[in-house]
């Protein structure tokens, strides 16, 4: 029961890192071109976060986290490979944002269960299919995010061609309170299902092993599913798991992550209230047909290609492509170095344990 509870603390203790590590994918553009001023930015986003549980409850389902559940195979899921892969996700979030690097918290979760699996039972214990899809849209979501942006930035000049400059500067801070909510929206709905899942996959290991009846009343479902059938309603787990991680995610928003608002608001490309709109609603757009399609991606590589799908309407040398290389760099090495580091931690807490 121990090891149980230690999961659903690291689980929502990285949802809060996460939270100020990734708030800034969310409010990056409308900090730096002053539509909201900082404080009042990650409070908006915070409460934009939360909303996203009612959204993914009523409407939209929780398929993202199905597919957490399906990256480590049911059989070879163990307390010690979560813990591992947790704390491995834990310890490389926070080096990165002690950093100011906008890595990705999905795929250093991800890597860190990889690590820990194939450490504990080697390569037949990860579900390879469901992890090279989730690599695959390592590229494939900041692609989308940059057609995105670059496609809804040509529409809307075509569009309010003949509008005068003052009154587009209006129109577009005014739009971005709303596209600024949609990302924060989808960053929720994308980035808590990943720790709902994992704990899903918890207590469907314990109940496998200790037998459903063993679990206490506040941890037990109105029905525990088999991992990766969690369904529309989530009964993979008690309500009060979504909420936590949600409200998790929310308080760390609003922590900040001003390092990171740094390098995403400005360095890639300068850009305007209208471009911030235009590259904000190209990353909530990215995040909902994701979240759809239950694949976990980046927001922070969502909203990196948006930015650059934005910049490169005006001219290509308007990207700073230098910045850029060194994102996609991090992006790159994010799983490699997650499962290094998750393999090291699960042999860490064997030894432990």
């Amino acid at each position: 029961m121990g090891l149980l509870i230690t999961i659903i603390i690291l689980a929502i203790c990285f949802d809060f890192i996460n939270g100020f590590h990734d708030s800034a994918n969310s409010i990056a553009t409308v900090v730096s071109t002053k539509v909201l001023k900082p404080f009042v930015a990650v409070v908006w986003a915070a409460f934009f976060n939360f909303v996203a549980f009612f959204i993914a409850e009523y409407m939209l389902g929780f398929n993202i986290a199905n597919t957490v559940q399906k990256v480590v195979e049911s059989e070879s899921v163990t307390m010690p490979i979560i813990i591992a892969g947790l704390v491995a996700a834990i310890i490389w979030s926070l080096i990165t944002w002690w950093k100011g690097i906008p890595s990705s918290s999905s795929h250093t979760l991800i890597g860190g269960l990889i690590g820990a699996a194939v450490c504990c039972k080697g390569f037949a214990a990860v579900h390879w299919q469901t992890v090279g899809v989730i690599c695959l849209f390592i590229f494939i979501a900041p692609m989308i995010g940059f057609i995105a942006g670059n496609l809804i930035t040509i529409l809307l000049y075509r569009i309010c061609y003949h509008v005068k400059p003052h009154k587009m500067e209006v129109w577009s801070k005014r739009l971005q309170l709303v596209s600024s909510a949609c990302l924060s929206i989808g960053h929720g709905l994308n980035d808590s299902q990943k720790e709902i899942g994992v704990i899903a996959c918890a207590l469907t290991a314990y109940a496998a092993q200790y037998g459903f009846e063993s679990l206490p009343q506040f941890l037990q479902p109105d029905t525990l599913t088999h991992a990766g059938e969690v369904g529309h309603n989530f009964t993979g787990a008690p309500a009060w798991i979504p909420i936590a991680c949600i409200t998790a995610i929310a308080i760390g928003t609003m922590s900040g992550g001003w390092k990171i608002i740094k390098t995403m608001g400005n360095r890639i490309t300068k850009i305007s209230s209208f471009q911030g709109f235009c590259s904000q609603a190209a990353g909530a757009v990215t995040l909902f047909v994701t979240q759809h399609l239950g694949v976990p991606v980046s927001t922070t590589h969502v909203i990196s290609g948006s930015i650059m799908g934005v910049g490169s309407v005006k001219r290509m040398s308007a990207v700073r492509w230098g910045v850029t290389k060194d994102l996609v760099m991090a992006w790159i090495i994010t799983i490699p170095i997650s499962a290094i580091i998750g393999a090291i931690t699960y042999a860490i807490v064997m030894a432990i344990v």
